[in-house]
């Protein structure tokens, strides 16, 4: 939706302009994110590690 916005605003007539938005355009394809060094999230699932974890943190109370 918001892309669509933003090309309906651009105009361009210069062939060599034309290219060099067109190689922008498959360079942030081929790249859209830089890398994240944010650790990722993990859901624990597993019942046991679960016990484990509440039982640990009771004792801590």
């Amino acid at each position: 939706m918001a892309t669509s916005s933003i090309f309906a605003n651009i105009k361009i007539t210069d062939p060599q302009k034309i290219e060099a938005f067109v190689d922008a355009l498959e360079a942030s394809i081929a790249d859209p994110l830089p890398p994240s060094n944010t650790p990722k999230k993990t859901v624990l699932s597993d019942p046991d590690k679960i016990r484990e974890i509440l039982a640990k943190r009771s004792e801590n109370r």
